[in-house]
């Protein structure tokens, strides 16, 4: 029996939505094409979630390399860190990545799992692919990223970016001035990414290079309500905590007010972009039953995060998906880059009114440090200024060498200052997007399957914004003057800035069936009744009702429709 996901791969290769990268050459797992249909149906989900972030949000975007010095990713842990745990058949020699085999074998939190305890519960398993029993394994870490050189030569290592937010947080201080120094503030980047997967074998799932559309949102580490929250208090959801996943129970659906003040999500700015996530999955055509938001455990949540959700679809092949994630990073990123970087990625918060503090001055004694640490002076006066000492004087590292400083160094001095205001370091909220993910899910949910006048009819639902063609034009017939006059109506709603296709190939029905098939939602028919009182028929794609109206009407008509701005009328 076919699934439904092999029927959407299908109408996906045959129609124009995706197809394999360089299939002429074999092609390789985890890459895709987006032929000319996928292709428009991107962009326009990238485009609603401007509206979403840019315009509506306020968040402005840049766009940065896809290949970044190594320098970014040793802060931001990527060169460290960036890696999954994997293994090799003895038998097929296919290599594997060890939690989603364990997953197969129904190993709970494998994810979690260290190397030597993956080893221990896959032995003796069978391999996925040969069948063979496994045995003898060495599971091991293998670093995602794609590595390059720079320069001629090579003189400098380079990596295709596993994520878009690494460019905002060095273009930080930058955004910081953009943003006239002041909190909150955020930006956002569409682009794509690369990972290379050990074995990527989930189509449009899984890729190694996919899209992302993410935000990063810069606020005080002290002022976590949403100024806008207002607008997504009363709005609710699925939600599906921690406790629920822990005591085998349901997502519960609450208002983002009810999330907060229970404790459920940890702040106005989480629960916020939690409802904002779900209002634009729904509303480019992710099937809101089919929609859960999960909390991260304990053990699967990163230790600088202040809680973490992930937006999952169920798809009838995988399962639930991950397609965003939510998360409050605190200040994990800046924190790093500023270690890093040696910049302060820091912003000055100006009090109401100035005040008087006393306040311990550690000041170095530059005469002193200069012949005993050379170029390295000013860099260890700043680290001392900023120490707080001892009785027997204070500890530095430099080069991952702690590094002790006496106290005839420097001078301690107890001083009374005006302070007009302090120096903090924000916190980031970051809602990443997968757009691949979220497109195949759109493409599974929309997909309907009918029988009209004893002929199977296969339909993408998807919402008129974010359908490839938008409206079809067909002649009856392609003489006596009827092919002129739908070449004249598709060209009157492309000055709409409505993608029409004029389409004579092949019965009128066959015609009604290809469009529905690709997702086009309204197609108009000129035929002998159109010469003779300026009508057409207009036909809606869902419920294959139709209507006679005014050619005038029709570009204003149909923008409103796809708009949403009035409804299909009745016959």
């Amino acid at each position: 029996m076919v699934d439904i996901y092999e029927k959407v791969i299908d109408l996906a290769r045959r129609r124009g939505f995706v197809w394999p990268s360089g299939e002429i050459y074999g092609s390789v797992a985890g890459f895709i094409d987006y032929g000319p249909l996928g292709a428009m149906m991107k962009r326009r989900i990238e485009d609603i979630w401007r509206d979403f972030y840019i315009v509506m949000e306020g968040y402005y975007e840049i766009e940065c390399p896809t290949v970044g010095i190594e320098p970014i990713y040793i802060a931001s842990g990527h060169v460290k860190g960036f890696s999954d745990k994997m293994f090799q058949c003895p038998h097929c020699r296919d290599f594997f990545r060890a939690d989603h085999v364990a997953e197969e074998y129904e190993i709970r939190n494998a994810s979690s799992l260290s190397k030597e305890q993956l080893t221990q519960r896959l032995e003796g398993k069978s391999c996925v692919s040969c069948k063979k029993p496994l045995a003898d394994l060495e599971v091991f870490s293998f670093n995602l990223m794609f590595t390059t050189s720079i320069g001629p030569g090579g003189s400098r290592t380079g990596y295709l970016r596993p994520e878009t937010a690494q460019g905002i947080f060095t273009d930080f201080g930058r955004l910081l001035r953009f943003y006239r120094d002041s909190l909150p503030f955020g930006a956002v980047q569409i682009g794509r990414s690369y990972r290379n997967e050990i074995s990527p074998r989930q189509g449009m799932i899984r890729l190694r290079e996919f899209t992302q559309a993410e935000a990063e949102i810069f606020v005080h580490p002290e002022k976590k309500d949403h100024p806008n929250f207002a607008r997504y208090a009363e709005y609710e959801m699925p939600l599906y905590g921690m406790d629920h996943q822990e005591e085998g129970l349901d997502p519960v659906s609450v208002t983002m007010r009810e999330a907060v003040e229970c404790g459920l999500v940890a702040n106005e700015y989480v629960a916020y972009y939690l409802a904002l996530t779900h209002d634009f999955m729904v509303r480019i055509g992710v099937d809101g039953e089919k929609l859960r938001f999960r909390q991260h455990l304990p053990d699967e949540r990163a230790h600088y995060a202040a809680d973490c959700w992930d937006a999952e679809y169920l798809s009838a092949r995988f399962g639930w998906v991950e397609a965003v994630g939510i998360a409050d990073r605190t200040d994990y990123d800046l924190t790093a880059h500023a270690k890093v970087s040696g910049e302060k990625m820091t912003v000055f918060i100006q009090y109401p009114e100035p005040r008087m503090e006393r306040r311990v001055a550690v000041v170095p004694k530059m005469g002193l440090l200069g012949p005993r640490f050379k170029g390295r002076a000013k860099e260890v006066g700043e680290m001392i200024a900023a120490g707080i000492p001892g009785d027997d004087g204070l500890r530095i590292t430099l080069d991952e060498e702690i590094i002790h400083i006496d106290p005839e160094l420097y001078d301690v001095r107890d001083e009374e200052i005006l302070v007009r205001g302090e120096e903090v370091r924000p916190h980031v909220i970051e809602p990443s997007y997968g757009i691949d993910r979220i497109l195949y899910a759109v493409l599974e949910h929309s997909f309907y399957q009918d029988e009209v006048e004893g002929e199977a009819r296969s339909v993408l639902r998807l919402p008129p914004p974010i359908a490839p063609i938008q409206v079809a034009v067909f002649p009856l017939m392609t003489r006596d003057g009827l092919d002129t006059i739908a070449r004249q109506i598709t060209d009157a709603i492309k000055t709409e800035g409505i993608l029409a296709e004029y389409d004579d190939s092949g019965a009128i029905g066959r015609r009604y069936r290809r469009q529905d098939e690709i997702g086009t939602p309204f197609a108009i028919t000129v035929d002998y009744e159109s010469k003779e009182d300026g009508t057409v028929t207009l036909r809606d794609r869902d419920s294959m009702q139709q209507i006679r109206i005014p050619i005038q009407e029709i570009p204003v008509t149909v923008r409103r429709l796809i708009r949403g701005e009035m409804t299909f009328p009745a016959p």
